[in-house]
């Protein structure tokens, strides 16, 4: 790798004198150069390995503008010194403010076309100082690392306790975390990570290493090569873009990058809404394998289970929990089939007593008053139920009248009751009235209109049906994750018994729908009633919700009341979720716990911004200390600058953004009487 070096300077030296490149420091004593524009885009090297693809995934995720250059791609263009940059307005412009390729190698030095592509490309990064991630390579001295039988690893890594050295916290990009960074070890029986660990040499910074020998000897899985005027992240371990190591350590690496200055901006989000509040869930027969009610458990005249709902203890828990744990839950309610509950009961409740005593520790969204189905009316004499038709085969909807007294009654009844809520946001029971494959393949036509009477903006969907946003009339979707924590059991033994029911092949006693259904694997044996919920589903459960919160992704998640009843077996899911996110993550960057309407507008926004960049109408760029963002009138654009950053007004300035991980970040539109968003880096 270091023969690079002097050929890559004579290069650079020629495209100096012929104009096309600028130094950012003249040599003493010498006319100071023209300071170069470098626009926020990334250029990406792909040679579909899933190292760099999960870089991609970062970049696309956050909100950075790349460009990706396919390595198999036969019309893809040359890399040279035109390709990589020109001149604007009289200034040298870098077309990139930060390189990802697959290895230290990009191009392939063995071919001449290679190496002078190479060449081309670290001039670029010396002249310009940009910076280079190497995807995943290994420990070399080609990429300042000793070899691995010089005190170092090769091997798998599923488990591996690493850690972010002093240095990646400090000088480093990785100082928004705490705790060891652990690897996967999902599986006993697959190797799921490999790696190789080296020792530093000369020029190598280590910013994220793991233990080597039983002496306490350590080797760098991550750090910095500074050499030859260039400074590359090399990364010695394989990894794809949903594997937690990844995840946590992705943040950084897209700071380190660009230096801390690009389009996009991240967070770690976590919300839990808590659907049927006020109404009882059915229960799971253990000894039927159903669930009472559903229209696959017979005809009703077989013995029924009891119904599953809160107490008012389990309402002061709730309390108390979100108290000590820092969290707040969303209570999706259902009031009418509160009060229907109420009257067969001897007309008390004290259930509703204790959670509008304490309405002000929640937030609430309306959620029905009925939970009525708001599709098309459901013919369940047959199963799987079907749409019903009248007599001349149309299919029969519940009406526009129906479902907005759906809506309106709920609302009506928490407002009577002194509960804030924001009229704007709806969950339907079941997601109702949305499209429901293969039943009802669109929404119902009387959905749209009853939105709209009803002030509704953010009406809930199914992540696991559809992952992204649309539009319902005048509303939006907000999709929900759901969490293998169902809605009909109370206690941990019948949830591990419907799990096992679900998850386990016909031989060893389930369901077998595991067997068919390609996206689903079965148990390699039943899980033990007594046991298999706190060993098995509540760590597999969080580890899922945890990807989730390290993905940037604001996606709600969803579970029901009969949760936080009986045993409350959503608590162990929850207080592991976010023991296992403060053990790792620093201070400074907390988990967000948005409302629905926030993760809905985060989501909007997101897709203009997503469009605006495809469309080639986003212009960034940073000269100096000084950045420029120009977009299309009224998109905001996602920023990510320095602490110290300032944004620039008609008339004087303030501070950018908030404070999130280290850096400052914001959704960010011009000013009053400005055509462009223009921010000041804080000078060094």
């Amino acid at each position: 790798m270091g023969s690079y070096g002097p050929r890559a300077g004579r290069i650079a030296a020629a495209l100096l004198a012929a104009g096309v490149l600028a130094t950012a420091a003249p040599a003493p004593g010498a006319a100071a150069a023209t300071v170069p524009r470098i626009d926020l885009t990334v250029l990406v090297v792909d040679d579909g390995g899933g190292a760099v693809e999960a870089i991609v995934a970062e970049l696309r995720d956050i909100g950075v503008p790349y460009r990706l250059l396919r390595l198999d791609d036969p019309a893809r263009p040359v890399v040279n010194a035109a390709f990589l940059s020109d001149t604007v307005s009289g200034r040298p412009r870098a077309k990139y403010q930060g390189v990802v390729v697959p290895d230290e190698d990009p191009f392939g030095a063995s071919s001449a076309a290679g190496a002078a592509e190479n060449e081309a490309l670290f001039a670029y990064e010396q002249t310009f100082g940009i910076r280079q991630i190497d995807a995943y390579t290994w420990s070399h001295p080609g990429v300042g690392l000793e070899y691995t039988d010089n005190g170092g690893y090769a091997g798998v890594l599923d488990g591996a306790k690493s850690a972010v050295t002093a240095a990646g916290r400090t000088s480093g990009p990785f100082g928004y975390l705490d705790g060891p960074v652990t690897f996967e070890d999902n599986s006993p029986l697959i190797a799921e990570s490999y790696g190789y660990a080296g020792r530093p040499r000369e020029g190598f910074t280590s910013y994220l290493d793991t233990p080597v020998d039983d002496a306490g000897a350590r080797a760098s899985l991550i750090g910095e090569y500074a050499h030859d005027g260039r400074r590359e992240m090399v990364v010695t371990f394989a990894y794809n873009r949903y594997q937690r190591q990844f995840r946590v350590l992705a943040r950084g690496m897209v700071e380190w990058l660009t230096q801390g200055i690009h389009l996009g901006q991240s967070r770690q989000y976590f919300a839990v809404h808590i659907d049927d509040v006020f109404a009882p869930d059915a229960r799971w027969d253990t000894g039927r394998n159903c669930t009472p009610g559903d229209i696959d458990c017979g005809d009703g005249s077989e013995a029924t289970t009891t119904d599953i709902r809160m107490t008012a203890a389990d309402a002061q828990y709730a309390k108390q929990w979100q108290q000590t744990s820092g969290f707040t839950l969303d209570m999706v309610y259902n009031a009418g089939s509160g009060e229907e509950w109420k009257a067969e009961h001897g007309g008390t409740d004290a259930l509703t007593a204790q959670l509008l005593a304490d309405r002000a520790q929640y937030r609430w969204i309306n959620h029905t008053y009925t939970h009525l189905f708001l599709g098309c009316i459901q013919d369940v004499s047959v199963v799987p139920w079907q749409c019903a038709e009248d007599a001349a085969g149309t299919t029969q909807w519940t009406s526009r009248a129906d479902i907005s007294a759906q809506i309106r009654d709920n609302h009506n009844w928490a407002t009577g009751k002194g509960i804030s809520i924001d009229r704007s946001e709806l969950v339907t029971g079941e997601h109702s009235g949305l499209m429901t494959l293969p039943q009802q393949p669109q929404d119902n036509p009387n959905l749209a209109g009853a939105l709209a009477d009803n002030g509704v903006k953010w009406t809930a969907s199914d992540n696991s049906r559809e992952p992204q946003q649309r539009k319902v009339g005048t509303a939006l979707t907000v999709p929900r994750h759901p969490m293998n924590v169902y809605y009909n059991v109370g206690t941990a033994a019948e949830m591990a018994d419907e799990y096992n029911w679900i998850y386990t092949a016909q031989d060893d006693g389930g369901s077998g729908v595991c067997e068919t259904n390609p996206a689903s694997t079965c148990l390699a044996e039943p899980l033990d009633p007594a046991t298999g919920y706190a060993s098995y589903i509540v760590p597999q459960e969080a580890r899922i919700a945890l990807s989730h919160v390290t993905a940037n992704d604001p996606r709600p998640h969803y579970v029901h009341q009969s949760n936080l009843a009986e045993e409350r077996i959503l608590y162990p899911v929850l207080d592991k979720v976010l023991a296992d996110y403060r053990a790792l993550f620093a201070d400074s960057a907390p988990i967000v716990n948005p409302r629905q309407r926030e993760i809905g507008t985060e989501l909007q926004r997101r897709a203009v911004w997503n469009k605006e960049l495809a469309d080639g109408k986003v212009t960034a760029y940073r000269i100096g200390d000084t950045v420029t963002v120009k977009a299309p009138s009224g998109v905001n654009a996602p920023v990510t600058a320095p602490e110290g950053t300032r944004k620039q007004l008609l008339l004087g300035s303030t501070v950018f953004g908030s404070a999130y991980a280290g850096a400052r970040s914001a959704w960010t539109v011009p000013d009053l009487l400005q055509s462009a968003v223009t921010l000041k880096l804080p000078t060094a």
